[in-house]
């Protein structure tokens, strides 16, 4: 099978991010057919609609970068009960001007880490009804709202708890198996 391309959004700039970590995880337990590249958020501008005469270079090498993907994982923390605002501004980046929306079609999935005890539940809602507008068919089950602890997930991905690696591998499974029916 060729290799399918996961553009993944990691919703947190911090250098030692949780969810960067999560990320990571899902990547070393997904098959060696699924590619991940991470996307650069950190450099964009704000939007503005008078971007839409003729965007920043920043802005048309993310558009091409989900684009060039077949998939997309947004792996995303919660900053005041809802999306952090780096990955809601590379969204609307993304999917403007009108009428060339990059994420259009491309199948999605949700995750987050916290170190609340609801995870990311609340970001991770907004997020999918934002991309539910995006036309990004989303995977509905399993929900991963992970309470992080520092020891859970180190820095290269590797779960130290048996439980949440089956966890997170049931969620990888799906994935997988929800990337494959749009993409062949």
């Amino acid at each position: 099978m060729n290799q399918l391309k996961i553009a993944v959004f990691v919703g947190s700039l911090r250098v030692d991010s949780f969810n960067r970590r999560l990320a990571r995880a899902v990547e070393k337990l997904a098959p060696a057919e699924f590619a991940f590249r991470h996307i650069q958020i950190n450099d964009l501008p704000l939007y503005s609609q008078d971007f839409d005469a003729a965007y920043p270079a920043v802005a048309t090498r993310l558009k091409k970068d989900v684009e060039s993907a077949d998939a997309l994982l947004f792996v995303t923390p919660e900053y005041n009960r809802s999306v952090p605002g780096v990955l809601k501004n590379a969204i609307d980046i993304a999917s403007r001007p009108w009428g060339t929306n990059s994420f259009a079609g491309k199948p999605g999935a949700v995750i987050g880490t916290s170190i609340g005890s609801t995870g990311s539940a609340l970001a991770q809602q907004h997020l999918r009804n934002i991309l539910a507008y995006l036309d990004v068919p989303m995977l509905a089950q399993p929900e991963v709202f992970v309470h992080f602890k520092d020891e859970l997930i180190a820095d290269d991905g590797t779960v130290s708890n048996e439980g949440t690696r089956k966890f997170l591998q049931g969620f990888v499974d799906n994935y997988v198996a929800w990337v494959r029916r749009f993409v062949r």
